[in-house]
């Protein structure tokens, strides 16, 4: 079950693990160790609780997850994100097998987005995603008219993330809170179809001597803009 090892224990509020006299996998970390150990106490102590993974209460915990899901199995910390997700989903056009999509599948999975979706080739380099796409929604469209029409039924605005001269500056646009992120590939950007087919188009407003930033850096300040403005903080890990 350690297939995404890499995570430590941090502090969290809302840790379901947590136990009646305050202790919990927050407090059970040991300096130098990654993730946490068995579940202390042994078999007598594990919670009563079937979103917990046996291989995990015995074995520990080295996933790189937050407290709150520290033993969960991976199915249970699929449905509570999924529960909690917000209303926002994220695309990527893959028409170049752009190396940047796994960054922003990371970032998406942080932001709690409802959905992650890859235009084009169905393949991608997942290396980026340190695991995170297994907790999370990946659709796959063959192009962007199947990307519109996900959308369009689901009454997702199609918000195009471009540098493009009719674009709104996202620093100070609306995001609508119902929407899909749309980025394009390194270098040439977003394609025209996807252009045609969009609610609105924003841009990052830049000001050095680049013609842009990577894909994965733009997926990252603009999903950090729709948190600005429609997440509700309290609910922050």
């Amino acid at each position: 079950m350690n297939e995404d090892a890499h995570g430590t224990a941090g502090g969290t509020d809302c840790d379901p693990g947590r136990t009646d006299d305050g202790g919990g996998p927050s407090e059970w970390a040991v300096p130098g160790q990654v993730g946490v150990g068995p579940w202390p106490g042994g078999h007598a102590a594990w919670p009563a609780d079937d979103r917990y993974d046996p291989e995990l209460l015995e074995h520990g915990d080295t996933r790189n997850v937050v407290d709150a899901y520290r033993y969960w199995r991976r199915d249970a910390v699929a449905a509570h994100l999924a529960a909690r997700a917000h209303p926002f989903h994220v695309a990527i056009e893959n028409f170049g097998h752009d190396h940047n999509i796994g960054t922003v599948v990371r970032t998406a999975n942080a932001f709690g987005a409802a959905g992650v979706h890859i235009v084009g080739r169905r393949r991608w380099n997942r290396r980026g995603a340190m695991v995170t796409d297994r907790y999370l929604a990946v659709h796959h469209h063959e192009d962007v008219a199947g990307l519109a029409a996900f959308a369009a039924a689901r009454g997702l605005a199609l918000v195009v993330v471009d540098n493009t001269p009719d674009a709104r500056p996202l620093e100070t646009a609306v995001l609508p809170r119902e929407c899909l992120l749309l980025f394009g590939q390194e270098g040439p950007g977003v394609t025209g179809e996807a252009r045609a087919e969009a609610a609105m188009t924003v841009s990052i407003a830049q000001f050095g001597s680049t013609r842009s930033i990577n894909a994965g850096v733009a997926a990252g300040i603009a999903m950090h803009a729709w948190i600005r403005q429609h997440a509700d903080l309290a609910t922050a890990w």
